[in-house]
């Protein structure tokens, strides 16, 4: 990744005394070791081979990098092993994505937790190993720092994970915007109170079975309107349909159909949605933008292998509009995403040339040869 980010979507914001965090994580990193070119489910009792390999930084690692490479000033709070896995993931984070890890710690004695991603026929299996981190040994400094945004993440796996998360509460009442997020509820409960958190919270963006299994409901539609009655603006991400949400505040909807693309591996592609929608809604744009460029994030990711090795930066997004803009008129849905993504127009910088992401290689790092060369 280049040093300086291409694109600031918040440079016409930014005045003296604003936060020097734009976003604010917390959560797990895992190593993810993402096996691709697999034809089928592995068959119990047999051994496949993989034609391709990747490793890269996952879990809270596949959000932040997804926010840092659209350019906001991503600060990061999470466990790392002194493992080898920890020093990959580390560095990947800190000096490869310019992500801020001043609230993060290293842990002697601590290993990384692991997932392997198996991709095959547009679909993933996730098998994962890791132990809770330690409590830290010495007084945790204030928790979080200032930042105009966090995201958070709730449900039953959140309580277990952090306790009481009353940093959210924290956060909102010293202004900062939180975004809700949630995971699967492995015990079929999906109790309603696991989502108390959104009273502190200005979004939450849901999959469509998430929401309909919290609101007890039959349609994701239905869902995010019984979810804004809890909370200011409802996002509900509708897989191959699109996105939908309601904004309580103002009364206004908005839906924008999927983009049809070819999709190779959907691992983190929630979580680079969910980076499109904040950084969108930081910079003030309308509901349908954010919807339409959080959908064109998550939808470039799939197309690639691994979770953050392919959150698009600004570059791929470039690349794309260059492309629809080339081809328009040449099909109905390509006049449509031509109208709908008129806005990167004025936000994109001229003359920006289409630059290919760094992507997996198949080891988690070479050791330097004699003289500084790798192997």
């Amino acid at each position: 990744m280049d040093d300086h980010p291409v694109l600031d979507p918040l440079g016409a914001l930014r005045a003296a005394g604003d936060p020097a965090t734009d976003v604010y994580l917390t959560g797990t990193v895992f190593l993810d070791i993402i096996f691709t070119g697999l034809d089928s489910a592995p068959v119990r009792g047999t051994e496949s081979w993989a034609r391709g390999m990747g490793s890269s930084p996952g879990g809270i690692a596949n959000m932040a990098t997804a926010l840092a490479r659209l350019g906001l000033r991503t600060t990061l709070a999470a466990a790392f092993g002194d493992d080898v896995y920890g020093d990959y993931c580390w560095d990947s984070l800190l000096s490869g994505e310019g992500i801020d890890l001043a609230p993060s710690r290293r842990i002697a004695g601590w290993h990384s937790p692991v997932t392997v991603s198996m991709a095959y026929e547009g679909e993933r299996t996730m098998v994962s190993h890791g132990h809770r981190a330690p409590p830290p040994e010495e007084a945790v400094p204030a928790c979080p720092p200032p930042a105009r945004a966090a995201v958070a993440a709730l449900g039953h796996r959140a309580e277990a994970a952090d306790g009481d998360p009353g940093w959210i509460a924290e956060a909102a009442a010293s202004g900062t915007k939180v975004f809700a997020d949630v995971g699967w509820d492995d015990t079929g409960r999906w109790d309603p109170a696991d989502l108390d958190g959104l009273r502190h919270c200005a979004a939450f963006l849901p999959n469509a079975e998430e929401a309909m299994r919290y609101t007890r409901t039959d349609t994701p539609r239905e869902a995010a309107r019984r979810l804004a009655d809890r909370v200011p603006l409802a996002v509900v991400t509708l897989g191959a349909e699109g996105a939908y949400a309601v904004d309580s505040a103002t009364g206004e909807t908005a839906e924008v159909p999927a983009l049809m693309v070819e999709a190779l591996d959907p691992t983190g592609a929630g979580d680079v949605f969910v980076a499109g929608f904040v950084t969108g809604t930081l910079a003030g744009w309308p509901l349908g933008d954010r919807l339409s460029f959080a959908s064109l994030c998550a939808a470039l990711s799939v197309q690639e292998f691994g979770g953050s090795l392919s959150a698009p930066g600004w570059i791929e997004i470039a690349g794309w509009w260059q492309q629809v803009k080339a081809y328009a008129g040449q099909a109905v849905g390509e006049r449509e995403a031509l109208r709908r993504y008129a806005f990167l127009d004025e936000l994109l910088p001229a003359g920006t040339r289409p630059w290919p992401l760094r992507r997996a290689v198949p080891t988690v790092g070479f050791r330097a040869a004699p003289g500084g060369d790798r192997p």
